[in-house]
């Protein structure tokens, strides 16, 4: 008897993947979704999905979840808040924060419907720009 035996190989990089392609969804729209929203988090706290420290379940989708809204400030990159430093503003530079860390988690949720769509995480980053450093014309 003759037996064969397929690999199927997922493309991208370890921890932007999202879980369906590991299950054998094609490449879709709501997969870059999930990309971004990892990238997002990663370019907010300056952790990396495969930092050493997301073990045993933690994952750095589920950090940034458990740190909104109140710790937030302590997830961040500090050198983001550096830029910042005078009291008047850290108010505004919180909410900002917590505005694209909430993106972030909510474009890398494990189920592709529950993720953000792209035309609604646009208008919110807008948003917490202009929240941050007022219109720009």
């Amino acid at each position: 008897m003759e037996t064969q035996s397929s690999s199927v190989g997922i493309k991208g990089t370890v921890g932007y993947v999202p879980p369906e392609y590991g299950m054998g969804s094609e490449a879709s729209v709501t997969g870059d979704v999930y990309s971004f929203g990892v990238m997002l988090l990663e370019m907010f706290t300056r952790r990396r999905p495969t930092n050493c420290m997301f073990q045993g379940g933690l994952t750095l989708h589920e950090f940034c979840k458990m740190a909104l809204p109140e710790k937030v400030m302590e997830t961040v990159d500090p050198s983001l808040l550096l830029a910042w430093s005078d009291g008047r503003r850290r108010a505004k530079v919180e909410e900002c924060l917590v505005t694209v860390i909430r993106i972030g988690v909510a474009c890398s949720m494990e189920s592709p419907i529950e993720r953000m769509e792209m035309r609604d995480v646009l208008a919110k980053l807008c948003a917490a720009r202009q929240t941050l450093v007022g219109r720009l014309v």
